[in-house]
């Protein structure tokens, strides 16, 4: 049966996975401009600092993509590509080492092709990593750690919805009392999204450990 990464390298959609996106960095900076590639043989996603301005500047790699060392790099086996709920652009990769990488797309077409070529390329090299020292879980526990994993994403999901939701009423609030840029609803904002960031990050590690305790009989493809 054909692997989802053998069908993103078929269907020609390796080049999909090269091109500009804009990175959150941190506060202070917000989102800059990235070059990101991904090798789906090797796994790893790589960026480049990048000069560019428009998201429709992706025509060709920057000749330093070419020539130099990237930003940074890290391995996409179990990790977690999320798209956002904020907006149909934006979305986030939480690694297996417990880093969030927050990205955004230059539409909703090229996130979701984004998001699809990441996924299968996670899912691919989830599956390769070395689980012969593992004991698999009888098939009760298995079906229940399932269960909890599709519950637990679906927490994921509605937290990110009531985080969203509350992200737009700090920027829209209109009262004399209160302001947008208070300090104090900054900071529940800032608290609500690191907390949000976190539990992306938590999820992360409770796939990869459920990814490691899973027989490969049962590690199928869902198309």
């Amino acid at each position: 049966m054909e692997t989802n990464l053998n069908k993103v390298l078929n269907q020609g959609v390796r080049h999909q996975l090269n091109g500009l996106l804009c990175k959150y960095t941190n506060v202070m900076k917000g989102w800059q401009y990235r070059w990101f590639t991904v090798d789906p043989l090797s796994g790893i996603l790589s960026y480049y600092l990048s000069d560019s301005t428009s998201a429709g500047d992706d025509v060709a790699p920057p000749a330093h993509v070419l020539n130099g060392s990237p930003r940074g790099q890290v391995h996409l086996a179990g990790a977690v590509v999320c798209p956002s709920d904020e907006d149909s652009r934006t979305f986030s990769i939480g690694c297996a080492s417990g880093d969030t990488i927050k990205l955004r797309a230059a539409d909703a077409r090229a996130r979701q092709e984004w998001v699809d070529g990441l996924r299968a390329v996670v899912e691919s090299h989830t599956k390769a990593m070395d689980i012969s020292n593992s004991t698999p879980l009888p098939p009760r526990e298995l079906l229940a750690a399932s269960d909890a994993m599709a519950s637990a994403r679906q927490a994921l999901y509605l937290t990110e919805q009531c985080n969203a939701s509350l992200a737009r009423a700090i920027e829209n609030i209109e009262c004399e009392t209160f302001s947008p840029t208070d300090p104090d609803l900054l900071l529940m904002k800032a608290i609500s999204t690191a907390s949000t960031q976190c539990l992306h990050q938590c999820l992360s590690l409770l796939q990869r450990h459920q990814e490691i305790h899973t027989p490969h009989s049962e590690t199928t493809s869902v198309n």
